[in-house]
This record gives structure tokens, sequence and C-alpha cells, in this order.
């Protein structure tokens, strides 16, 4: 393990899961959880108390910024030609509430992707250096990010709670 951080593998949920909350109740925040299959109680612990997401914010953005290229595109078009759309008047907005729907879908959803990629530091192009093989097959493992002043209080912290083996 990396200089400053602490493993803990663990054998069974409950003990992943007092370790997580013994770990917060410490003051550490900056943790990894590896398990082997998705288990609901390490995902309650995990999103309690966690800040929104700024995803949203990125969707919202891509999202309106697709509406107002859709009505500006449109209308500039329908002036730039004078095209008539059903009769209706040159500037009618109606008929590029289709364009402007479907270009705010089309960004929205491409904003998205890229605020994943981005704020999830994808893709992972090296394996993280707390990654064991038995996190695939039947343990689970919490991997604390401190500094070595914090590594002993972490390590202790793995171990009361249940971790059968602790790395620094």
């Amino acid at each position: 393990m990396a200089a400053g951080g602490v493993l803990g593998v663990f054998a069974h949920v409950d003990t992943t899961v007092r370790a997580i909350r013994d770990l917060r109740a410490q003051g550490f925040t900056d943790f990894t959880v590896y398990s082997p299959v998705p288990v609901e109680e390490i995902e309650a612990v995990l999103e309690e108390n966690r800040p929104v997401s700024p995803v949203r914010l990125f969707t919202l953005i891509g999202g309106l910024t697709g509406i107002i290229t859709g009505f500006g595109l449109t209308i500039w078009s329908a002036l730039k030609w004078g095209l008539v759309t059903g009769g209706k008047p040159v500037v009618s907005i109606p008929p590029f509430v289709i364009i402007a729907f479907e270009l705010g879908i089309l960004l929205g959803g491409l904003s998205t992707l890229l605020a994943i990629l981005v704020l999830g530091k994808l893709p992972a192009l090296r394996r993280s250096p707390t990654y064991d093989p038995r996190f695939t097959v039947d343990r689970f493992g919490i991997a604390v990010t401190c500094g070595p002043e914090r590594a002993p209080a972490a390590g202790r912290c793995l171990s009361q709670a249940g971790a059968e083996e602790v790395r620094q």
C-alpha cells in the first residue's frame, strides 16, 4: 500500500458497515470501499450525508444550451431564407419547439456523459494500488487515504471493527 494509506480486508458485510461508520465518526472521509457484489447496506451507509452530485448541474446547463441553440438555429435559418412553415409567420415558435427539444435532450445527455467521465476520473488507466483480487471473489475492502500521522489511528479503527487484515 502507498505511504499514508491503510487497507482493511473484511469477510462480512456487517463488519464492513461498522468500519465505515467508525471511520466517519473519527473524522476519516476519504476512503474507497471494495465489494464483490452490490450490497444495499454498504451503499446506504456510503450515501449518508453525501453532498449532491454536481452532474445534475452539467445536465441542466447542457439542456438549456441545447434549447437555446435549437431556437437560435431555427429562428436564424427562418430569417435568413424566409422559410414559411405551415402558413405561419416566418418566426413562429411552435414549429421550432421540436428542434429545441431534441437539441436540449442531445446536449443534456452529452454533457451528462462528459460530467460522469470528468468527475468520475474515467477511464482509470492505472489499477488502484489498494486493489486486491480477493475483492472480486469473497472479501470486502476499505482503503483509507490519510496522512502518515493518521495511518495508525485508521489501522486501529479498521482492526477494532473486525478487519481480517490491515495493511499500511
